[in-house]
C-alpha cells in the first residue's frame, strides 16, 4: 500500500473489493496528521527557534515514527479484513464445521478490531504533538497544525466505528473491555483536536 500512487490507492478504495476500506483510510489520516506535524516542525528550526530546539527535534522524530506506524496499521487493517472475509467463507455443512467457522470468525474479528484500536492511540499521539508544537511552531505554517489536528480527529472517529463494527462478534469479555476502553477515548481526542483548531483560527483572526 505504501508504494502505490495516490490515484491507484483511491481506485482500489472505490472498487467493489473488501479492502482497503474505512479502517485503512483512518490509518492514512493518522499518517497525514503525522506528516503535517513533521513538516511544521522542520519549518520551526534554526536560530529563531533555538530556545525550543530540543522539543522540535523530538517532535520531528516522533512524527516521522508515527507516520511509519500509521502506514503499517493501514496495511495491517487491510490484511485483517481479508482474514474476516476468508473466515465467513468457511464451510458450515455440519455441527463441527459450524463451530470451527464460528471460532475462526471470532478470531478474525478480534484481529480486525485491533488495527483501528491502535489507530485511535496514534491519533491521540498526533493531537498531543500538535498541542506541544502549537505555541512554539513557525507561525507561517500554523494552519498545518490545525490540518494535522483535524486529520487526527478524523482518524480517531473513523477508527472508532471500525472497532465498533467488529464488537458484535467478539465474545471474549476481556478483549471487548479493552477495545471499548480504546473507543472511549475518542470523544476526548476529538475535543482536544477541536481546541487546537480553535486556537489556530483565533490566531488567524488577530
Amino acid at each position: 500500500m505504501r508504494d502505490e500512487t495516490i490515484s491507484d490507492f483511491l481506485g482500489r478504495l472505490a472498487d467493489r473489493i473488501p479492502a482497503p476500506g474505512g479502517g485503512a483510510s483512518a490509518a492514512l489520516q493518522a499518517a497525514q496528521a503525522a506528516a503535517l506535524l513533521a513538516m511544521v516542525a522542520r519549518y520551526s528550526t534554526g536560530e529563531k527557534y533555538a530556545a525550543h530546539e530540543a522539543v522540535v527535534e523530538r517532535i520531528i522524530r516522533e512524527s516521522d515514527a508515527l507516520r511509519e506506524r500509521a502506514l503499517t496499521l493501514a496495511e495491517q487493517d487491510a490484511a485483517a479484513f481479508g482474514a474476516v472475509t476468508d473466515a465467513y467463507r468457511l464451510p458450515k455443512d455440519d455441527e463441527a464445521a459450524r463451530a470451527a467457522r464460528s471460532a475462526a470468525i471470532g478470531r478474525a474479528l478480534v484481529g480486525a478490531a485491533r488495527p483501528p484500536a491502535e489507530v485511535i492511540t496514534a491519533a491521540l499521539d498526533a493531537v498531543e504533538l500538535a498541542e506541544t508544537l502549537l505555541p512554539i511552531g513557525n507561525p507561517n505554517v500554523i494552519t498545518d497544525i490545525a490540518a494535522a489536528a483535524e486529520a487526527a480527529r478524523a482518524a480517531a472517529t473513523t477508527a472508532r466505528v471500525n472497532v465498533e463494527v467488529n464488537l458484535g462478534g467478539i465474545r471474549e469479555e476481556r478483549t471487548r473491555e479493552a477495545l471499548l476502553a480504546d473507543t472511549a477515548r475518542v470523544d476526548e481526542i476529538a475535543a482536544r483536536a477541536e481546541h487546537v483548531t480553535a486556537a489556530v483560527r483565533a490566531e488567524l483572526a488577530k
